[in-house]
């Protein structure tokens, strides 16, 4: 059942790429960002929480109308 409510909501492998996305902005914060601060003027990491907000939400609804699966 939950398999096939993500490749329906989810798309083709959406949430499985996101993960791997969301992880490696994670890597970025924490190796090169953090230590700049907030803000993206500084080298900051807030750009990187706002491309993992966007991966969370792309997995979670979907890509709808974008997605591969739209054209199957």
């Amino acid at each position: 059942m939950v398999k096939k409510f993500h490749f329906k909501r989810g798309g083709f492998k959406n949430p499985a790429t996101a993960v791997v996305l969301v992880l490696t902005m994670l890597m970025a914060i924490f190796k090169v960002h953090i230590k700049n601060g907030f803000w993206n003027t500084s080298g900051g990491y807030e750009f990187n929480l706002i491309l993992i907000a966007v991966l969370v939400g792309i997995a979670l609804i979907g890509a709808g109308s974008l997605s591969i699966d739209a054209l199957l």
